[in-house]
């Protein structure tokens, strides 16, 4: 019998080990392919993971300040490293697990690798219930780490040192595959964490994880070329397939070539030049007038790593053409297969290439080229409108986000997540590259903002990071400023104090219910104030520059926007993270440009002003459609 080399190590150890030899590699790049990890010790993981990363340091352990701000840190890593890198975040057992739920979801459904690793309660059972445990009385094995099923693309739980062996190499797959990732859970419970085995040498050898570049089946890409050739009014939704896929110089040579127009998804901002001829901007719910108008009587729409989420699509009615086809290209089949579309399943930039050979010499009519080029230039001058608003007293938050796109460094990342900001700066924020616009709008997390901020940053050194909060955001979720100095991963913050949540507020009104419950006010006569602009309130003013000069930042206080133009322009001179705070306009907000969401409207109703809210509901709604018929 062959006597095969062990070495005896913890399984936290081992894990630790297992990971340091993980790598990728595509187009004859190869890399390491964790970076490190995110998290706070407890009871839960401080005698395992934490003796393994204390006897390991070269990989590297970040602390963070909430857990679920590391897993967002490693969120924006993973994106600004295109999936092809990512983090470990680590939590003790209980909260500090939980915690971190709401990032795996984050991970999960903007496709990105996290791997996760909650502590968990002791796989012994005997000294059950252990602090934080949740005890359940059918069965003895579930424990709060059981949320994390719904929201990972893999999980499992630890319950022998030995299941490593199964269970990492899984977990891998997952995590680099194009069409699967997402985030991977391993629940550890406390006591396996320090628990020894002899694991075999082999299974700590580096291992190389080549990322393919799937090609789709020769007969689609026939047929859509077909399609293609045959259409008179195509357009492109670039979605963030592009610009994972590394496809963004491919697009615009296909683009140049073919003639045809390009709208972009929050995730696919960045897939062109804002200043290309054809690149008509942000699509949807909070698209430009000019991608609005092209969709509405487009025959073809090629959806390019698009998963057509309802702001994509206006809620189904941002395509009206009745005899629209589309053609999804697409890692996965389940996003290639949406509104009965063409499936080319297959990596963007390659399915690109070859449609475009299928394609050499067609181009779209000379005279729609030119009209989508017109509109292209009519939203510039539109832009180029807003960034000069000078609303008096307070600036809009449009003219405030021109002065961060203008001011700031050409090659710059700006992060932003949720509230009013994203469909702003989908419509206004001018991309120069495909790393510039960073929105997490997958899931529209709140907090996600200065965690993202500190993960892109440590993602691309030599960049400088724009983070955009808001109030509503910045007070959920600020306290990793304090990690960004701590690990002198200098960010420039501008903190947008809409007195409320600006957003909802906008759109409670616009259901006619007079932004109820969004405003940073005491209550009048028991009751918490609406949002109609000229109300009296009494608000609750909060020391946004206080609270960041406590966390270690250097802050600037802006009063008016040229106060905001020369701390903009101050910031990026200071060696440390800078806080801009500014107070804008709540009330003046970007058009819609032709574009509707869907947010049901209350049905039977006392008030006058949401009844007459439903009327204009039940007209749009109206005009969603399915797409059921593939176009063969």
């Amino acid at each position: 019998m062959t006597q095969h080399a062990t070495r005896r190590l913890t399984m936290a150890q081992a894990l630790l080990a297992f990971l340091k030899q993980q790598r990728v590699e595509r187009d004859g790049v190869e890399k390491p392919f964790f970076a490190g990890c995110f998290g706070i010790f407890g009871h839960g993981n401080i005698a395992g993971i934490g003796q393994a990363l204390q006897q390991m340091p070269d990989f590297p352990y970040y602390l963070v300040r909430n857990e679920q701000a590391g897993v967002h840190a490693a969120v924006a890593y993973a994106k600004v490293r295109n999936r092809l890198q990512t983090m470990a975040c680590i939590s003790s057992i209980g909260p500090g697990a939980t915690n971190m739920v709401t990032g795996a979801a984050v991970a999960t459904i903007n496709r990105l690798p996290v791997l996760i690793l909650p502590g968990d309660i002791f796989a012994r059972r005997n000294v059950a219930p252990v602090l934080q445990q949740l005890e359940v009385e059918y069965t003895q094995d579930i424990s709060v780490n059981d949320c994390f099923k719904p929201v990972s693309r893999y999980w499992d739980r630890i319950n022998r040192p030995d299941q490593l062996l199964t269970a990492l190499p899984e977990a891998m797959r997952v995590l680099t595959s194009p069409a699967e990732t997402g985030a991977v859970t391993l629940a550890l419970p406390q006591d396996v964490q320090a628990e020894a085995f002899d694991y075999p040498e082999s299974f700590f050898r580096p291992r190389v994880w080549r990322i393919p570049r799937n090609r789709p089946d020769s007969e689609a890409l026939r047929r859509a070329a077909q399609w293609i050739r045959a259409s008179k009014r195509p357009m492109i939704v670039a979605g963030g397939g592009v610009i994972y896929s590394s496809a963004t110089e491919t697009l615009r040579d296909w683009v140049d070539r073919t003639g045809i127009p390009v709208g972009e998804t929050m995730a696919g901002k960045g897939s062109l030049r804002y200043d290309h001829a054809l690149n008509l901007g942000a699509i949807g719910v909070t698209g430009t007038l000019a991608a609005n108008r092209i969709a509405r009587e487009a025959d073809l729409v090629i959806g390019i790593g698009t998963r057509y989420s309802d702001f994509t699509t206006a809620s189904k009615t941002a395509f009206q053409n009745p005899a629209v086809r589309f053609i999804n290209i697409n890692v996965t089949g389940f996003d290639a297969a949406k509104h009965s579309g063409l499936a080319l399943v297959g990596d963007a930039r390659v399915t690109i290439e070859e449609l475009g050979r299928l394609l050499e010499g067609w181009q779209v009519d000379p005279d729609y080229r030119l009209a989508s080029c017109e509109l292209h230039d009519q939203w510039e001058a539109e832009v180029d409108r807003i960034y000069a608003i000078r609303n008096k007293p307070l600036p809009s938050q449009g003219e405030i986000l021109g002065a961060i796109n203008e001011l700031s460094s050409p090659d710059a990342i700006m992060i932003n997540a949720a509230g009013s900001a994203p469909g702003d700066l989908h419509k206004l924020w001018r991309a120069r590259h495909p790393k510039n616009y960073h929105l997490e709008y997958g899931y529209s997390c709140m907090g996600y903002e200065i965690a993202g901020g500190l993960g892109a940053k440590m993602a691309a050194p030599e960049r400088d990071v724009y983070v955009i909060v808001g109030d509503g955001s910045y007070l959920m979720m600020a306290t990793d400023l304090a990690t960004s100095i701590q690990e002198r991963q200098k960010l420039i913050v501008v903190l947008i104090d809409n007195g409320g949540f600006k957003s909802i507020g906008g759109l409670s009104r616009s259901l006619g219910q007079a932004g109820f419950g969004t405003r940073y006010a005491y209550r009048k006569d028991g009751v918490l104030p609406g949002d109609t602009n000229g109300d009296q309130i009494e608000p609750v003013v909060v020391d946004f520059a206080g609270n960041a000069r406590s966390l270690g930042a250097e802050v600037m206080d802006c009063a008016s926007y040229d106060d905001l133009v020369a701390a903009l322009q101050r910031a990026r001179e200071v060696d440390r993270t800078v806080v801009i705070t500014i107070k804008s306009d709540r009330y003046v907000g970007v058009p819609e440009y032709e574009s509707w969401w869907d947010v049901q409207v209350a049905e039977v109703s006392e008030m006058p002003a949401v009844r007459e809210a439903r009327k204009r509901w039940e007209e749009m709604r109206a005009r969603e459609r399915y797409f059921l018929e593939s176009g063969e």
